[in-house]
């Protein structure tokens, strides 16, 4: 007995002897890390760029990870710091980043001087989590470019064209779904998770050859997992941080963003699409039929299925999640001002009226009504809210202030574009703050070539899939506004406001409609 006691307190004080070994190692970590990063955190004191004085550790983040305000709305403040400056400063944790406040300077840094700017930050080890490392985003230099060059062609207008009825089919079946279910009593939904049905339809048949319903079966794999992958709500922001600030702690500890069953099903889905179209002769005008044609290429780039699963992945992330949430504002905004509502009604039944009910790709893309209200919702609510770049050579930058020094950038220095901040800044836009597609109609030109409206990003780097998410966007519009009445949902609050809990940018509360078919246009429905 005796024997067993002491086999017990041994067992308990090797366990307490673990706990301060771990404890000791934090203590150990934070110590070293203070010491290492004390030098960053006077860089741009040391260099006389305006900047917001860090906090130990967390730099500027905290407020962000607290949630005491959104990421969109913090990054505007830090904007605002000086208003004469051309950037200003930001510590990301432990990382000082310059933010570019002039829209010249940006254009001339992504465009003209872009060989010094090629990447991203890096922010998962492929290794790791291949799905999120080898897509388009997330590569560098020149397989980058290979990559990019080798996809573009998937975007043009013609492809555009071709993949336009099957994108009206999807919005089509998910508008009846709506009207069918609306008409005994006003249907309240959560939009964003029902635009997140819509594309992922749109991209499970444009992209992948398959035919989903995901209004119908709700629970099928590929919206199911997709929403998994391309959640970032809650300790997923928090795991998001980390993994993009301490890689090496994340590869370490084999921290993942991507579930593994998401990256499996993705393999899974693109090698039987691969396979059926090569037994079958399959030919299809999309991203998976480029990127199989390059097993013919003798000179040029190659794409192992895991290259395909990861190209075919991020542009699923990006049709998901944020163009859902693009067709999530449009639609409030749309819901939200009758004034708007009758106006794009008016625009969209005239144009059935010349088609005789048809909706064609040429019908919907001479709705100038429409592109306003698209456009407007794109600068109001950036998706994007700040783009990044990474030096890669270096670069001078010109005085921050009237009487300071260049600054020079190096190798491995980090630059943020403030989109958001940009977009709503009264230099650039007449009355920011209001919600007015009229603007874009009124000046379409001068608004939409701005060097200050950049929701797709500029230069070479600029959203690949820019062309498709409108695309569908408009498609949607087109048919849920010609055959329904929209209002703001009980739920939705109004006036709406950004969520300081989630990184992307989303509506606090989420998003919510009340959707009624309209009885004038059921000769259409």
């Amino acid at each position: 007995m005796s024997k067993l006691n002491f086999n017990i307190r041994l067992d308990s004080i090797f366990v307490i002897m673990d706990i301060w070994t771990v404890l000791w190692s934090i203590l150990v970590f934070i110590t070293v890390y203070i010491y290492y990063q004390s030098g960053k955190v006077k860089f741009f004191e040391k260099h006389g760029i305006p900047h917001i004085k860090p906090w130990p550790l967390l730099g500027n983040v905290g407020a962000l990870l607290f949630r005491r305000i959104s990421m969109f709305h913090y990054m505007q403040n830090v904007y605002n710091l000086n208003k004469d400056a051309k950037y200003v400063g930001f510590y990301d944790f432990g990382s000082p980043t310059v933010v570019i406040r002039d829209p010249e300077l940006i254009k001339s840094i992504a465009i003209k001087n872009f060989d010094h700017f090629v990447n991203h930050r890096s922010f998962v080890n492929p290794e790791v989590e291949p799905l999120f490392g080898n897509n388009l985003f997330s590569l560098h230099d020149d397989r980058w470019r290979e990559i990019r060059n080798l996809l573009t062609p998937a975007f043009t207008s013609s492809k555009m064209k071709g993949m336009f009825k099957l994108m009206s089919n999807c919005a089509e079946n998910f508008v009846d779904y709506l009207v069918k279910d609306s008409k005994e009593k006003p249907l309240e939904i959560f939009s964003k998770d029902a635009f997140c049905r819509y594309t992922n339809d749109v991209i499970a048949t444009c992209a992948f050859g398959i035919s989903i319903n995901s209004m119908k079966d709700k629970t099928n794999d590929f919206y199911v997992l997709g929403r998994k992958a391309t959640n970032f709500e809650g300790l997923m922001s928090v795991k998001f941080f980390f993994v993009r600030s301490f890689p090496n702690f994340s590869r370490l500890f084999n921290i993942r963003i991507i579930d593994s069953r998401a990256d499996g099903f993705f393999k899974k889905i693109v090698e039987d699409t691969v396979r059926t179209r090569d037994e079958k002769g399959i030919t299809r005008p999309d991203m998976i039929q480029l990127m199989m044609e390059t097993r013919a290429n003798k000179t040029g780039p190659t794409l192992s299925i895991g290259d395909m699963t990861s190209q075919a992945f991020i542009f699923f992330f990006g049709g998901f999640d944020t163009t859902s949430s693009l067709m999530s504002f449009v639609v409030h905004e749309v819901a939200a001002n009758p004034e708007i509502q009758t106006k794009l009604q008016t625009e969209i039944d005239e144009m059935f009226e010349r088609t005789n009910g048809d909706v064609t790709y040429e019908a919907v893309n001479r709705l100038a009504y429409l592109d306003a209200v698209i456009n407007e919702t794109l600068r109001y609510y950036p998706i994007a809210g700040f783009l990044d770049r990474v030096c890669s050579k270096s670069f001078e930058l010109p005085p921050t202030l009237p009487g300071a020094k260049p600054h020079r950038l190096e190798p491995g220095d980090f630059l943020w574009f403030p989109v958001f901040a940009i977009q709503r800044d009264p230099v650039y836009f007449d009355e920011p703050e209001k919600f007015y597609p009229d603007r874009f109609i009124e000046d379409p030109k001068g608004t939409l070539n701005s060097p200050a409206y950049m929701p797709f990003g500029l230069g070479p780097r600029m959203c690949i899939g820019n062309r498709f998410a409108l695309l569908e966007t408009k498609v949607l519009l087109v048919h849920l506004v010609s055959k329904c009445q929209l209002k703001p949902g009980k739920k939705m609050n109004v006036p709406l406001e950004l969520s300081k809990s989630i990184l992307a940018m989303t509506a606090k509360g989420g998003f919510y409609l009340e959707i009624q078919p309209r009885k004038s246009q059921e000769k259409n429905s």
